[in-house]
């Protein structure tokens, strides 16, 4: 037995009749029987023809459905494609032309639901009311969907637009109405019929056949039914009157009626368009625009199918008095509310009024408004409160003699409107040149001034407050305001009649004038920081400012604090300069402070001070002085909050490097020595350290300008509590100063180790960068690994023990000649493990070396045994000997390995480049060629200048050490 043959998957997957997929809208002009015709069975639907169009013009409907492209014949037929089918998406057509079919379907078949004639092949368009019709078959064409007449006897076109008018005939006393169509400015069609609200469609007789042309226009309600009537209607002599009366108005706003010859049509009453305003409580209105006409509904204000030329151009003068009137964008209804409210009565509304064919029909709750027009006059005065560190701020705005009150004032400026409405209707436009500085000034010091509780100011913002003077009209300060703004801007120029009688020193003139500022803020009771570059004698200033603080009369101590390795310093540095101040050195945990009466100033350090916070902050302090302030640098350590919590009356930074890293430095410092200044860290990364250092600004699309004005702000800000001088500015006597940076080649068995490790550190830090701060202290001890390995091999264990650092060969050879010659030299390392490697090679060569490191325990004779020996050179690791050193016994500086902070590089070559210092110094920076110290370089100086744009001079600027710093690292 054989086995029926298979269908082959040719046959299933690609059936002749749509083997290319191509689909055509297939149109037919298809006319239902009449009852007669039927004769009681069902009304069957059929096309049309010329001749049944003869007999009856009536049940027509326009009909489409898909069709294929035959494979034998080429013609378009009626395939197995179906609504059906294509709704449900037919997988042999492509998917846009199905989504177009299933679409027009959606169009389409409600109206063919409620209303259709049993077809279900075809999809009437006779209902279809939606605008979206027009546009969806004009899109066929783009698809490649032909619309095409299914029967050879038929021609169907898509016209442009179709035009109505409807003309009135004499017939005896009766009167005819005919709707006249045409599509495309042609010929009045032979029958015409609806196509929902939206178009028409023509029939006309062609040859032996039909042709039929469908196109968009609006039907009003009146027009739709003449057309669908399908034949003139008649107006019997008796009900002329009545039509004219009441029909004709309607019909005339929706179309063209004509009057045919010995018809007299009376002109249609205007249309007006009507304001309907209803006002309610708390400055609330809702307003309508409608039409309105005599013995008429009110009409919408829409224009979707309005064709009358009057209304066009009333609709025209309403909005171009609409916009005239207001900046708001037009509207034909809605609510206002509040201000807005106002200036709709004020403004709008009289605007409208004054255009032909409005009217204005207001209810409601009667309230008026009026606009003030004036300038504002803006006075600025400060009250001195209990608080002797703020002040209130009365901010007072008048505008044609009103007074504006502040609190509502400050909420309309501080959420950026346009226009503020006062209790009795009077409104006024807060767009003007003095509100808007008005405006700034609130926004920029939002986190500064206390506004809503009334507007203190602390007494820190003398910038801000010289900006509140640049706005005002008029100023009242307080007296003690004023005394305090005037004391620290005439810092400079402050005759201090003398420096205090106790001080044996003379100071030099630049010291002069600082004495002369820390003074001046003292008696202020504003702190600040004194920012000398190193060596200058900040701290000679600083007690000859305590010295005079103590001849005026203070008896209560002042407190110090300093590195541990500074700390004896301040005890000697004071016998030598003011020897007359009795100074008390904290040395232990546990210290009584009430033994300490009879003290001048006490000296304890950061550590003792962390360990010890409680006790210190319950004594009160006349002044804290906080030398090498960098160590208070981060505000989340213990130290910083153990200074925060000291009680005294001022505060005083000494640092010469007060930006190390970022510009979070000098705020952390700052909210010591001047609290209130930048009460914010948010806010101060947001408008100082993220536009500075990052470049991200509202502005940021004016690049540089936008970084610079904000740099600008920041320096205005701090200039009266931050005082700094370079000695290139001010120690003109100093010896020159050589620096040099030597790269040193590494050996072959150097470089291959090197080269080896940096590639499996590379891999594994750049794959931690996406989660830099997590993963920050592994990221950082790779680092550190390959700036150990950049130094000698053998301190990572790498490459065995005969592998010798070739920076050690080259050190030896420049320190050679200068000991020969009866120089000294300091020899700076960040790490002691080389210095072991460092001390040992030269004593092997017979070079005699003094070293001081963090494990020193007799740190005065080893600093000692350096300055009177014979020794020449001082091995000095960062850490122990990066500040609180005079060493001008030296005069070379060799810096084994740069550091990331320039700063901490440039304070230890001034352990000898500074005041005492009578040669010239020369300095050398032995750089690892091709290894990550060449990066660490670059690093330093884009850090470099950050500090000198805010500091010393106009730059450019960087960031601190991020995830794209240490690609660069690495690359």
């Amino acid at each position: 037995m054989t086995e029926p043959r298979r269908p082959s998957w040719r046959s299933v997957l690609a059936p002749a009749a749509a083997a290319d997929g191509s689909l055509a809208l297939g149109v037919q002009l298809r006319q239902r029987e009449s009852a007669e015709e039927a004769h009681w069975g069902p009304r069957r639907v059929s096309p049309a023809t010329a001749r049944s169009i003869e007999t009856s013009s009536r049940d027509l409907r326009l009909a489409v459905r898909p069709l294929v492209r035959s494979a034998t014949s080429g013609r378009w037929v009626q395939g197995d494609e179906t609504w059906d089918s294509l709704r449900r998406g037919g997988w042999r057509i492509d998917a846009a032309r199905t989504r177009w079919f299933a679409t027009l379907y959606g169009i389409a078949h409600d109206a063919r639901l409620l209303g259709g004639f049993g077809d279900s092949e075809w999809l009437t368009l006779d209902g279809a009311d939606s605008d979206l019709l027009w546009a969806h078959l004009r899109a066929a064409a783009d698809l490649g969907i032909p619309i095409v007449p299914t029967r050879p006897d038929q021609e169907v076109r898509l016209g442009e637009v179709a035009s109505v008018e409807v003309r009135v005939e004499s017939r005896g006393g009766d009167l005819e109405l005919t709707p006249v169509v045409t599509v495309d400015g042609g010929e009045a069609a032979s029958h015409a019929r609806p196509l929902g609200h939206v178009g028409v469609y023509t029939v006309d007789r062609v040859g032996a056949g039909l042709g039929v042309a469908f196109a968009p226009v609006a039907l009003g309600p009146g027009v739709r039914a003449l057309i669908a009537a399908g034949e003139p209607v008649p107006i019997p002599a008796a009900d002329v009157e009545d039509f004219l009366s009441d029909a004709y108005p309607r019909l005339a706003r929706e179309t063209s009626v004509v009057a045919g010859p010995g018809v007299r049509l009376p002109p249609p009453e205007r249309t007006v368009a009507v304001v309907a305003v209803e006002q309610r409580p708390d400055d609330v209105i809702d307003y309508a625009l409608t039409w309105r006409a005599r013995g008429a509904e009110p009409e919408a204000w829409t224009t979707e199918r309005e064709r009358d030329p009057d209304r066009l151009e009333v609709r025209a003068a309403v909005e171009r008095a609409w916009t005239t009137a207001t900046d708001e964008p037009f509207a034909p209804a809605g609510r206002r509310s509040g201000v807005d409210a106002a200036v709709f009565v004020a403004q709008v509304l009289p605007a409208l009024e004054r255009v032909d064919a409005v009217r204005i029909e207001v209810s409601g709750l009667r309230r008026s408004y009026r606009e003030l027009s004036g300038d504002p006059r803006i006075t600025v005065r400060t009250v001195e409160t209990t608080d002797a560190d703020w002040f209130e701020l009365g901010v007072h705005v008048e505008i044609e003699g009103r007074r504006i009150p502040f609190r509502p004032l400050f909420t309309a400026l501080a959420q950026g409107r346009k226009r503020m409405l006062l209790s009795d209707g009077a409104y006024f436009s807060l767009v003007h040149r003095s509100l808007d500085r008005l405006r700034d000034l609130i926004e920029e010091s939002r986190d500064l001034v206390e506004w809503e509780t009334g507007a203190r100011v602390s007494r820190y913002h003398q910038q801000l407050w010289s900006e509140f003077e640049d706005v005002a009209d008029q100023t009242e300060p307080a007296l003690r305001w004023r005394r305090a703004a005037e004391s620290v801007r005439t810092a400079d120029a402050a005759a201090v009649a003398s420096p205090p009688a106790g001080l044996v020193t003379t100071l030099r003139p630049y010291q002069r004038d600082g004495f002369a500022w820390l003074c001046a803020l003292r008696d202020a009771r504003l702190g600040g920081i004194l920012a000398d570059d190193m060596g200058l004698g900040k701290t000679v200033q600083l007690l000859a400012m305590l010295l005079h603080a103590r001849e005026g009369g203070e008896t209560r101590p002042a407190l110090v604090v300093a590195p541990t390795s500074v700390v004896a310093a301040w005890r000697d540095e004071a016998a030598r300069h003011a020897p007359g101040l009795r100074v008390r050195v904290v040395e232990t945990t546990g210290h009584r402070f009430d033994d300490d009466d009879e003290a001048d100033v006490v000296v304890t350090s950061y550590a003792l001070l962390r360990l010890d916070a409680a006790a210190y902050a319950a004594r009160e302090w006349s002044t804290v002085v906080l030398d090498e302030a960098q160590y208070v640098k981060n505000p989340r350590s213990h130290v910083h909050r153990a200074v925060l919590a000291l009680r005294a009356d001022v505060v005083f930074a000494a640092t010469g490097t007060p930006l190390e890293n970022s510009l979070t430095d000098l705020w952390a410092i700052l909210s010591l020595t001047s609290p209130g200044l930048f009460p914010s860290a948010r806010r101060f990364r947001q408008e100082y350290v993220l536009p500075i250092e990052h470049g991200r600004v509202a502005e940021n699309s004016e690049g540089g300008p936008a970084r610079e004005r904000r740099l600008a702000r920041l320096r205005g800000r701090i200039r009266p509590f931050l005082l700094r001088r370079t000695k290139e500015l001010v120690a003109t006597d100093l010896p020159p100063r050589q620096e040099q940076d030597v790269l040193v080649e590494l050996s072959s068995g150097h470089r291959a180790v090197y080269e080896r490790v940096l590639q499996r550190e590379r891999r594994k830090v750049l794959g931690l960068l996406d989660d830099l701060d997590s993963q920050r202290f592994i990221v950082f001890r790779s680092l550190t690994l390959l700036r150990l390995l950049a130094l000698a091999p053998s301190l990572v264990d790498a490459g065995g023990p005969g592998l010798a650092s070739s920076k050690l060969e080259a050190l030896r050879d420049r320190l050679g000649p200068v000991v020969a010659e009866g120089h000294r030299a300091l020899v700076f390392s960040q790490f002691t493990s080389y210095l072991d490697i460092v001390e040992a090679d030269l004593r092997a060569h017979g070079i005699g070396v003094v070293r001081l490191d963090g494990s020193t325990t007799r740190r005065a004779e080893v600093i000692d045994a350096f300055r009177r020996g014979d020794d020449p050179v001082f091995l000095i690791s960062l850490k122990a000997g990066g500040v609180g050193l005079t060493l001008t016994e030296a005069d070379y500086v060799f810096l084994l390995d740069p550091w990331w902070n320039p700063a901490a590089e440039q304070q230890a070559i001034d352990r000898t480049h500074r005041i005492g210092q009578d040669r010239p110094v020369t300095v050398y920076r032995l750089i690892a060629a091709g290894t990550i110290e060449e990066k660490v370089i670059d690093l330093q100086r884009r850090k470099a200048r950050l500090s000198s744009a805010l500091l010393d001079a106009d730059g450019a600027f960087s960031a601190a050490l991020s995830a794209d710093d240490i690609r660069g690292l690495l690359g």
